[in-house]
């Protein structure tokens, strides 16, 4: 065995374990449980008694294509990080650039709704960068509904990159919210024959915007109902916000029926976006019931003050990161309200992480620790920590396994069709891949904050990807990159 960790509380959702047991290694695979294994050979052996031991978090939602970004995603028990909520364009070049530069995290995309869509509508040609698409959020040329032939080329796309490996298709619908919903059923088409989820932002609900095209979560469900497609709901607590409970209901009177539907959640009151989102538009914010004042300029910590002053900014760079807050969560009821999400039956954590950036303009870095000045929105570092500390530690409203089930083993298994690879993640079985998180119980804990927002979070003592440490005692050593891509096998 290359590592044995010893005497920890292993907990496998996969098989409802939950012991004191050593855990064996060998060539990234879990190759032993047992209550006592026989050191052999140059096998590295870590005391993890009194610790927890449990597969790495699987993050269906992150936007940190960067070394330092997954740095601090890994200090938060994240050992996969994909961005299945808006993809990337073109496919291939997203997974050569991150296998050329390297990642301390497995990694994988999805095929990019509003990219394709962007190519063929707007003529703004994809390159797999994340500024790109955040600046194609403010442009108002893709929103549109599109045409027959228009139609046809950007799902002949999407099918290309379905082809090429995309773990399934990521769709920004709430960025596009007059687009004709047939073009949705068209898309949900096209992920049921390919055995592909999609991954869908939903547009606004009907009990907030009474002229919308079609209710989000309905049209979600629809598509689901219709085509069989696997549906996921992407942070169904910043899109409901507070019709949270309606919308929930709805999911799962469908899900009762058979609807193929999952759920995604974070534990935060603000969301991130590009400041020139159609949502956020002068005379749509009132709709998600926002002010001006609800939404601050990452980089520059900017508090909006007025529609003009908003105005401004959207024209002056769109594709700018804002942080807007939809909940308080210093308030008690509204943070019943983002646990009400998180702890929906099945619903799964994932973060909506959101890029760095530093006052010079940079994105990424790979010294560490982080150069001072970074500035990014809290759940990138804190998410999965936070919903731990919350969850478990303050309210008991989860146990331990649960925990583990709701960040590492749910959403591994949205993936098992389209990624057969999926199958040996999110559990510690025998032949389970060894991407393995072990925590201090008493002691893991968010510390990023909307002031202070890529703090790193404290607790995981260790973290394994492929077998290989990327935090050791607590410690993230910056010269390990074992990220292998995850990609998929359409059907």
């Amino acid at each position: 065995m290359d590592t044995i960790l010893r005497g920890g509380r292993v907990i496998d959702p996969g098989t409802g374990t939950d012991a004191i047991l050593d855990v064996g290694i060998s060539r990234g695979r879990v190759t032993a449980l047992s209550e006592s294994i026989t050191q052999a050979g140059e096998a590295t052996v870590i005391d993890v008694r009194g610790l927890i031991v449990g597969p790495g978090f699987v993050d269906l939602h992150s936007h940190v294509h960067s070394i330092a970004g997954q740095r601090l995603q890994a200090l938060d028990g994240v050992t996969t990080a994909l961005d299945l909520e808006a993809g990337v364009m073109p496919l291939q070049r997203a997974y050569d650039e991150a296998a050329n530069a390297g990642r301390p995290l497995n990694y994988g995309f999805s095929a990019s709704w509003a990219f394709a869509r962007g190519q063929v509508l707007a003529g703004v040609e994809p390159d797999a960068d994340m500024n790109t698409q955040l600046a194609l959020l403010g442009d108002p040329r893709w929103q549109r509904s599109s045409t027959p032939r228009e139609l046809a080329r950007w799902l002949e796309l999407l099918d290309g990159e379905l082809a090429a490996g995309a773990l399934g298709i990521g769709v920004l619908m709430g960025y596009a919210p007059r687009s004709d919903p047939a073009e949705f059923l068209a898309l949900a088409h096209l992920a049921a024959k390919a055995g592909a989820p999609a991954f869908t932002h939903v547009r606004e609900i009907a009990e907030a915007d009474p002229t919308t095209p079609i209710d989000g979560s309905t049209e979600l469900i629809r598509a689901a109902e219709e085509t069989g497609a696997a549906m996921h709901h992407c942070h169904v607590n910043s899109t409901s916000r507070r019709h949270l409970d309606q919308v929930l209901a709805r999911l799962d009177n469908a899900r009762s029926l058979g609807a193929p539907l999952t759920v995604e959640a974070y534990p935060y009151g603000a969301g991130s976006t590009g400041i020139g989102a159609s949502f956020l538009a002068p005379d749509r914010i009132a709709v998600m019931g926002l002010t001006p004042t609800d939404i601050v300029m990452v980089n520059s910590g900017e508090r909006i003050a007025d529609l003009g002053r908003l105005r401004e900014l959207r024209a002056s760079d769109p594709g700018a990161l804002c942080i807007v807050h939809f909940l308080d969560e210093d308030d008690t009821a509204d943070r019943e309200l983002l646990q009400r999400g998180l702890i929906f039956p099945d619903s799964i954590v994932a973060s909506d992480a959101m890029p760095l950036s530093w006052p010079d303009g940079s994105t990424d870095t790979r010294a560490w620790p982080l150069p001072p000045g970074a500035t990014t929105h809290p759940r990138t570092a804190g998410t999965f920590a936070k919903s731990l500390r919350q969850l478990v530690r303050e309210t008991g409203l989860w146990s331990w396994p649960e925990a583990f089930r709701r960040c590492s083993y749910l959403p591994a298994r949205v993936l098992d069709d389209i990624a057969p690879d999926a199958r040996r993640k999110g559990h510690l079985g025998i032949g389970a891949d060894a991407d393995i998180v072990v925590l201090d119980p008493d002691a893991v804990t968010d510390n990023a904050t909307y002031a202070d927002s890529a703090r790193p979070s404290s607790g995981v003592r260790e973290l394994l990807v492929a077998g290989v440490s990327v935090v050791r005692n607590g410690a993230l050593d910056p010269d390990a990159y074992p990220g292998q891509p995850l990609r998929g096998q359409p059907g």
